[in-house]
């Protein structure tokens, strides 16, 4: 009684297997358009798509600028940056003036 069992839920996993093995894609127009938005978005970025075939001038920042602006970037990075405790910040003395706004007096009139 116990091989049958198991023979049974065998095939049926077997037939399962095969059937969904089978089964045709559910998103033939998520598939057919994939890759769209990359290729858009690649195209917006793009300044000169015939850059590579014609020999003109670039415009913009000149080589001493740029190359200024790069090692400015570069020793930006020579010392580690400077570390805050965000937990502290608001918290503790406000100056000597106080921050409470209740009354401490306790005369019963408001």
């Amino acid at each position: 009684m116990h091989t049958l069992t198991i023979k049974y839920i065998l095939s049926a996993l077997i037939a399962s297997s095969v059937l969904a093995g089978c089964a045709t894609s559910k998103t033939p127009v998520l598939d057919e358009h994939f890759g769209e938005a990359v290729k858009a978005a690649r195209a917006q970025q793009t300044i000169n798509p015939d850059a590579s075939t014609t020999n003109e001038a670039v415009f913009g920042v000149d080589g001493a600028a740029a190359d200024a602006a790069i090692d400015r970037y570069h020793k930006s990075f020579s010392q580690p940056p400077v570390t805050t405790n965000v937990f502290t910040i608001g918290v503790g003395n406000s100056g000597g003036t106080g921050s409470g706004t209740g009354s401490t007096s306790n005369s019963g009139t408001r």
